[in-house]
């Protein structure tokens, strides 16, 4: 009965090795193929979530904007004795511009346009700034009952 002798490196037999191989065997094609495919779904998948992750800090940002403009309405509001539904002529520039509650109007991160409220100082649970993107993609307060 012969036996088979076995080469330490592969644990095949040199003579069944097919021609040019050259110790251990590595990833067939399709092995590869497969490897790749699911690297490529997980990159998509965090690409996927990292998208998501920038549309709602965009919203966060944006309605902690609209906050901040509402707040400093209501504190120019509160400081010069005026009602809720009181008519100042000029209301933007009482809160917006050099030495005021804000330097500049705030910018929208998600691109949306800001759209102030005129120059009625707004009642209560009425936002004085909108958002172009509210419908889309919520940059809305989710309550402002009490703003």
């Amino acid at each position: 009965m012969k036996h088979a002798t076995r080469d330490a490196g592969a644990g095949f037999s040199s003579a069944a090795r097919p021609p040019g191989f050259r110790g251990l065997p590595g990833l067939t094609l399709l092995e590869l193929t497969v490897v790749i495919v699911v690297l490529l779904s997980l990159a998509s998948l965090l690409l996927i979530g990292a998208r998501a992750w920038k549309r709602g800090s965009a919203r966060s940002v944006c309605v902690a904007n609209i906050a901040s403009v509402q707040k400093a309405v209501r504190g120019y509001a509160n400081m010069s004795g005026l009602d809720p539904g009181a008519t100042v002529v000029g209301l933007e520039l009482k809160v917006v511009g050099p030495d005021r509650f804000f330097e500049s109007l705030p910018v929208c991160p998600g691109e949306g346009v800001y759209t102030l409220g005129g120059d009625q100082v707004p009642a209560l649970g009425d936002l004085y700034m909108s958002c172009s993107l509210a419908t889309d993609f919520e940059h809305v307060p989710d309550s402002i009952s009490d703003w």
